[in-house]
């Protein structure tokens, strides 16, 4: 539960921890750039001070405005764009070309709203508004060659304002999928403000998603130096150093905080960043201060009690779920979700159940659902676990299957093997090539003394999957098992690890494969990587036998002696003990 609990709160901290430095600042840093999106609110706030031409508003002139509005209501945009630019071009109105702009926007034919931009600059020479846009729509359109002459032409015109213009300009080129080419064009123009702290910035970020994190180090860097404690500087700076650095990282931000306490963007950062190196006490800390800064913050409150969960600290994290309901605004189902889960850590499957059961909706209502059944089997009451199986609904193929492997798993548990077998395989019937239900319906063929079923089963999931280990491995150690075809059960151990090196069953298969060919030596070696690895009494039991055979009888006695300490209801330690030990 621990490193599911973990990979949920990097999701839920994302949502907790929103405006972030970078999206707030560079927000008020842009605002006065007008946006394509926004070209309409332009028209009213320059109508006062426009020249506009004069132009007789004639019966025909009247109809082509209302072909062009009819024409954009309906969705036939190819028309409407056309029909704005030829009203655009015979009015020589701006507000007409800035419409033309629009609809060309809208439709997603940036050709034509670069045409219609060219042109509302030639109407309108003095404002700014067009020359603006023209690079950035550009830019969308992949012209860089062309957007790059433009820019110029605008950071030369404006050069007091250049700082906003690259903010603006990463914004565009960010969205670019060569990355590689907007990076080039961004230093390109960098190079002649390089005293510009946005300039730096600017470049470092599209450095970062090009894949140079050493040029986006140093370009934020000179930001900083440019403007000593800037949070967005910060921000990235520690962001690129959690990757190789990152206690370096958490320096870098802690000493910001250090100087500016009430940061909440970077404090989230900060805390996050202590999540993600697993420092959960320090993290914990850092969003406790967090949520009491936010008294009404229930994604805070939420968060810290996910990190409470993973400590362990069971009831500090009831607290705090509770403290999200009481709050109200918090996703109810979710946070039931996660007191059923901390119900399931504390041994609690009565609170538990009852709290999955109120997960009626969201992200999160299947897998409650089939916790409700996973639990009720856990304290025996099969039937009522399966039907509540049968009344889980399931919206896709991968969840269909999830809900066969945990009936037969249900009716395993229950040893109603048959009836788990015959579940799998009408499974198999709607899902023939389905990997999970071919390895759980032959491991299920196998305990049945199935061999021929288990190994056509087995067959299959290999010739569907080639590359899965765990078929290679269950169809040598099937074979092992019986001692039968012993070369050809070891070849297939062997390519199992091949494909799973560090996967302590696959070693064990080899070192018990080696064990059937006579090769103790080998075997041995195999046998205690796999126990060091993983302390199974399976691999015990093997290791323990493959000891005696060696002639170390004392160390073969404790470690299976050691293990059914552990272990005491394995049947395979108690046999192999009472073979060697009667």
């Amino acid at each position: 539960m621990n490193q599911f609990c973990y990979v949920l709160l990097s999701g839920v901290l994302l949502a907790a921890c929103t405006h972030q430095p970078v999206q707030r600042v560079t927000a008020q840093m842009t605002a006065e750039i007008p946006q394509p999106e926004s070209i309409a609110q332009s028209e009213q706030a320059t109508t006062d001070t426009r020249v506009l031409p004069h132009v007789e508003l004639t019966d025909e002139l009247l109809y082509q405005f209302l072909l062009t509005d009819i024409a954009s209501q309906r969705g036939e945009t190819d028309a409407a764009v056309k029909m704005s630019a030829d009203l655009a071009k015979q009015t020589r109105d701006p507000r007409v070309a800035m419409r033309a702009v629009q609809l060309a926007m809208e439709s997603g034919r940036l050709d034509k709203a670069i045409d219609a931009i060219k042109l509302w600059r030639e109407i309108e020479p003095a404002s700014a508004i067009p020359e603006r846009m023209l690079s950035s729509v550009l830019v969308q359109a992949g012209q860089f060659d062309e957007a790059r002459v433009e820019l110029k032409r605008t950071l030369q015109a404006n050069p007091e304002n250049a700082g906003a213009t690259f903010i603006h300009l990463y914004q565009t080129l960010s969205g670019q999928s060569n990355r590689i080419a907007a990076l080039k064009m961004m230093s390109d123009l960098a190079q002649s403000y390089p005293r510009v702290p946005e300039v730096r910035w600017a470049t470092a970020q599209l450095a970062q998603s090009a894949g140079d994190d050493a040029l986006a180090l140093r370009e934020v860097r000179s930001a900083g130096e440019l403007r000593p404690d800037w949070a967005m500087a910060v921000s990235l700076e520690a962001a690129l150093l959690q990757k190789d650095a990152p206690q370096e990282g958490l320096d870098r931000l802690k000493n910001y905080l250090g100087k500016h306490p009430d940061s909440r963007e970077i404090r989230v950062q900060y805390a996050r960043a202590l999540l993600d190196q697993k420092q959960y006490s320090l993290a914990r800390d850092e969003f406790t201060r967090l949520a009491n800064d936010n008294p009404d913050s229930p994604d805070m409150a939420f968060a810290t009690a996910l990190i409470s969960l993973q400590m362990e600290d069971y009831l500090g994290a009831e607290e705090q779920l509770k403290q999200s309901l009481i709050k109200g605004k918090k996703d109810q189902d979710t946070v039931h979700y996660y007191l059923a889960q901390l119900n399931e850590a504390q041994k609690n499957d009565v609170k538990a159940i009852a709290n999955y059961r109120l997960v009626t909706g969201g992200e999160y209502q299947f897998s409650a659902q089939v916790r409700v059944a996973h639990l009720l089997g856990k304290r025996g009451e099969s039937t009522a676990a399966i039907e509540q199986l049968h009344q889980v609904y399931a919206m896709n193929n991968q969840q269909q299957v999830q809900l066969i492997l945990v009936e037969s798993k249900l009716l395993f548990d229950d040893k109603k093997l048959e009836e788990a077998y015959n579940v799998l395989q009408q499974g198999l019937n709607n899902f023939p090539n389905n990997s999970d239900l071919l390895y759980e319906a032959a491991m299920i063929a196998e305990r049945f003394g199935k061999p021929v079923e288990t190994e056509k089963l087995l067959r299959r999931l290999i010739q569907i999957k080639p590359n899965d280990a765990q078929g290679y491995n269950a169809l040598g150690y099937s074979l092992l098992e019986r001692n039968e075809r012993i070369p050809e059960a070891v070849a297939l151990v062997e390519k199992a690890f091949q494909l799973a090196p560090d996967d302590a069953a696959i070693m064990d298969s080899v070192g018990w494969g080696y064990y059937r060919s006579g090769k103790l030596t080998e075997s041995l070696s195999y046998l205690k990587r796999a126990f060091a690895s993983s302390p199974d009494p399976e691999i015990a039991a093997h290791l323990g036998e493959v000891l005696w055979a060696n002639g170390d009888q004392e160390s073969a006695k404790k470690i299976w002696l050691d293990s059914l300490k552990e272990n005491a209801g394995s049947a395979q330690l108690q046999t192999v003990i009472k073979k060697f030990i009667p």
